[in-house]
């Protein structure tokens, strides 16, 4: 077994971790013997960039994990400001935003795919914001790209860890939108129960939630 994991700061957390251990080293101490881990996510990495990072994927590769949108949704932050004179406009606008992460995001999973091995995909967890009223856009706001991811994942029959509900605590951030070591400790469990499950063929998305 060896694992790839792609996407952004999700999995490349180091910077963050304050010299605890970051996702990758948390995943690799949990592989059965033999099983190797190779970080491949660059923090700050988008979905467009998701292809660059394939380039580099061992020829030993069994699985590959994607956990990418965060950015993509830090870049379309200030939407949340945008002045709108009715309901239906506010609306109109964040279905603009949600169709072109959406173009972004198959495009980078298609990319993937192409590999022809297992792939996860992850969706955005809320973040932990000091300011309630903030959480509370934010989280709303972040529906609209995990509903993308949740869809693809769905129609590509893909397994989904849900990070909303694994990083669910305020000691799984480092920051407001970062992994703290508990909460990659959380995502590499997740990542291990989920790649270590063998399905047969052809079955239906799989969604796991811790």
């Amino acid at each position: 077994m060896h694992i790839v994991l792609l996407g952004d700061s999700i999995f490349d957390n180091a910077s963050y971790t304050r010299g605890g251990p970051a996702v990758i080293s948390q995943l690799e101490q949990l592989l059965p013997q033999g099983g190797r881990a190779s970080l491949l996510a660059r923090d700050g990495s988008s979905t467009d960039e998701v292809a660059s990072q394939l380039r580099r994927v061992p020829s030993d590769a069994t699985h590959l994990v994607l956990s990418v949108g965060g950015n993509d949704a830090l870049e379309n932050l200030s939407v949340l400001d945008t002045p709108a004179h009715s309901t239906a406009q506010a609306l109109g606008t964040l279905a603009g935003m949600s169709r072109g992460f959406e173009g972004e995001y198959r495009r980078a999973v298609a990319a993937c795919q192409r590999l022809g091995l297992p792939l996860t995909l992850c969706t955005i967890y809320n973040g932990c914001f000091e300011d309630p009223g903030f959480q509370r856009i934010a989280s709303t706001a972040l529906m609209l790209f995990n509903d993308v991811i949740l869809r693809v994942a769905i129609e590509s029959r893909l397994s989904v860890i849900d990070l909303r509900f694994v990083c669910s605590s305020p000691e799984d951030y480092a920051n407001p939108i970062e992994p703290s070591s508990v909460g990659g400790a959380k995502i590499a469990r997740a990542i291990v129960t989920l790649v270590g499950a063998r399905q047969p063929e052809n079955t239906a998305a799989r969604i796991v939630v811790d």
